[in-house]
Order: C-alpha cells, then structure tokens, then sequence
C-alpha cells in the first residue's frame, strides 16, 4: 500500500519531526510512506471571511494538484467522521482488499480545507471535536496509519 501525506505548512519543531520520522520508520515495513509538504499561504493574523476563503482556496490548489486521480482522499476534517483505531484499520484493510493500495491522508493549513478539497475527498475523518495544530496532526495521524497496520496484521501494540 502506498500512503502519502499531503499537509500544508513547514513543520519547524525538533520533537515533531523525531516523533515522525520515528514512525515514517516504522511504517517501512508496512507500506511506504511519503509526507508531501506544502507552503501555507502567508497571510496577516486577523482576516476577513473572503481573505480567509482566498487562503483557503490557495492552498487548496496546492494540494489538488498533488492528488492523482486513483488515489483514495482522506480528508482530516473537524466536521468528519469519528473513528476508533480498529476503525481506520479496518478502512485501510477494506481499501488494500478492494485494490484501492493508493491513499492520500490531507491535512489543511491553520485555517482548514478549502471546498474544493472537501469534495474531492473520499471520506472526511475528524480525530476529535478538538482543534489541534496541524503540525501535531502530522504526528497522530502518522501514529495511528502505523497503529492502523499492527492491528490489521494481530501484531501487539500498546493500548
């Protein structure tokens, strides 16, 4: 299975990139992994709805155009589905099975998806009614595609 991570903004933390690359590692063994970074759009901190909407929609064709057509989208999105871990294992296997081996794991900017995006996507899964910085999104989600393949294959892993 290939897994790409599309997620807007560069991540800057020593510990963030650890943490991932630890699991990118991990992963390796499963499927290969690719984390596609790409530029938020620079903006002033207080916008208006319609700037805000401009963000969104740049960065937005960033990340179409990252996404070919046979990939299975996954948007992360507060307003998505709620999963547990057997849950999302359970979609990763159901897609492998189907012969869907390409997914696409989105992550948007601080601002989030534009619509574009959101209807591009296959499925929307939200990992929490919580806002969290995308950068630490990058690290959960890295987690649990990693957690995802142990409990697919009956490997332990810690609960």
């Amino acid at each position: 299975m290939n897994i790409t991570i599309i997620t807007v903004g560069k991540l800057k933390e020593k510990y963030l990139k650890q943490g991932i690359a630890e699991y990118t590692k991990r992963l390796g063994a499963y499927a290969k992994i690719y984390i596609i970074e790409l530029a938020d759009e620079k903006a002033p901190e207080v916008l208006s709805d319609s700037e805000m909407q401009q963000v969104k929609n740049k960065e937005g064709e960033r990340i179409l155009s990252k996404i070919s057509p046979d990939h299975h989208v996954i948007a992360l999105a507060i307003q998505g589905k709620m999963k547990s871990s057997e849950e999302l294992a359970d979609t990763l296997d159901k897609l492998a099975t189907y012969g869907k081996s390409k997914v696409a794991f989105i992550i948007g900017g601080s601002l989030g998806l534009s619509d574009d995006v959101l209807k591009r996507a296959d499925e929307k899964l939200s990992f929490s009614k919580m806002t969290f910085p995308h950068q630490l999104m990058r690290l959960v989600l890295v987690e649990q595609v990693y957690r995802a393949f142990r409990i697919n294959r009956g490997e332990p892993y810690h609960k």
